[in-house]
């Protein structure tokens, strides 16, 4: 919305390659959200079915356990992929604050607590299925992901609420903006 309300502007033109940036930014990440939404409701009820699975014989059990596994590890990637979303996010709202419309700077400010609330959450949902997954390697990369993604967000979103706040303006980013893609590259 800040990028949209941003572009066209004389005002802002020197920002300009930026709000279309942004806005596309955030037009494909509004998709992804949605998407992971979905795929966390499907790994929700893939480890639910696996919950449910018989347990009669110690080869139920194993197929049991096997599923349960699988399912833990999907429902932690899938909120891992959300708080990799949210640091883009909360990037391309960094990228914006002093580089855009003023008077919806408080939006970037919102948008960077919003951004980082989201992360925490879906940070706690991957801690909490990790354990599930049986796999003590994972266990360490996972949670090592997680706590460097959460700090480069914290970053990020504290940045963008110094710089609203203060109401500076900003140079334009050189040459070109750098918004992550929907890959993370």
């Amino acid at each position: 919305m800040v990028a949209s309300l941003s572009e066209g502007r004389p005002k802002y033109a020197q920002h300009a390659e930026l709000h279309t940036a942004a806005r596309e930014t955030g037009e494909r990440l509004a998709a992804r959200f949605l998407g992971i939404a979905d795929a966390d409701a499907a790994a929700y009820g893939a480890f639910s079915a696996a919950l449910k699975l018989p347990r009669e014989t110690p080869e139920d059990m194993e197929r049991r356990t096997s599923a349960m596994r699988a399912a833990a590890r999907e429902a932690a990637e899938v909120p891992l992929d959300c708080v990799e979303a949210c640091l883009d996010l909360v990037a391309a709202v960094e990228a914006l604050a002093g580089r855009s419309n003023t008077n919806a700077s408080s939006d970037l400010n919102v948008a960077s607590l919003l951004a980082e609330a989201a992360a925490r959450g879906a940070a706690a949902n991957v801690l909490v299925n990790l354990p599930s997954v049986g796999d003590p390697d994972y266990l360490g990369e996972a949670t090592s992901r997680v706590d460097e993604l959460l700090r480069e967000i914290e970053r990020l979103a504290e940045e963008t609420r110094s710089i609203v706040l203060s109401g500076r303006s900003r140079e334009p980013l050189e040459p070109t903006p750098s918004v992550r893609s929907q890959d993370g590259e």
